[in-house]
């Protein structure tokens, strides 16, 4: 299926995944290639494939590695690979764990099948998608100083231009988005967001997003309102 969006899914409830993968089927552009009933099979199937995925809906509790460990092994491993936790557990402090290490989007089980599609498309369009309840865990992470960066923001450190993209990539705004925006090239936004990962040592997307607003280089106000 060229061009389609691979998918793997971690979960070891069965009858669960194999209803999500067939959700998923069902979508033209969706394609599952793989499925895991714990977070070590789908790592050790990740270290022997060069079919890598896109997109990875990973259940939090699992036998083996849990999907927290799963995550974190992943992201530093693999970290063009996007991660949607898809659990039944949705306290803030699993939320915050999955954000922190890694996780692109947070779904709880009890979701329609629309919002399980809606949010695959958006992380695959732009990188990370934050509904309102993983938003209140993270400024909550905020005025608490949980789990915060080490890094400071610093005017010094970044150049206008990169300021300009990271908040773009905050509010959603896509590579082409952005380049329109700036009246560049999207050549020019992706090296922009390759130094950006340099500088504020993160991996993702999501990471980019939640070190600007560790950093007051954008609050969640102005992110709450381009949603």
């Amino acid at each position: 299926m060229n061009n389609s969006v691979k998918i793997m899914l971690a979960d070891d409830e069965l009858l669960f995944r194999k209803g999500i993968a067939f959700l998923i089927q069902r979508e033209p552009d969706f394609e599952v290639i793989f499925e895991a009933s714990n977070g070590q099979e789908l790592v050790d199937f990740l270290s022997q494939t060069n079919d890598l995925p896109d997109i990875i809906l990973m259940d939090l509790k699992m036998p083996e590695l849990n999907g927290v460990e799963t995550t974190k092994v992943i992201h530093e491993k693999y970290p063009d690979i996007k991660i949607i936790a898809l659990t039944s557990y949705n306290t803030p402090s699993f939320i915050s764990n999955m954000i922190h290490v890694g996780a692109c989007a947070y779904i709880v089980k009890n979701a329609t099948p629309e919002e399980v599609v809606a949010t695959i498309r958006e992380v695959n369009k732009k990188g990370f998608h934050y509904n309102e309840e993983v938003m209140k865990v993270i400024h909550n992470d905020l005025i608490t100083g949980k789990q915060a960066q080490k890094t400071v923001f610093d005017d010094e450190v970044f150049s206008a231009k990169e300021i300009s993209v990271l908040k773009l990539i905050c509010l959603q705004y896509t590579t082409n988005e952005i380049a329109d925006k700036l009246i560049v090239s999207p050549r020019t936004v992706e090296g922009h967001r390759t130094r950006l990962f340099e500088k504020t040592k993160t991996k993702n997307i999501a990471g980019l997003v939640v070190y600007a607003l560790q950093n007051n280089i954008i609050n969640m106000d102005e992110i709450s309102l381009n949603n």
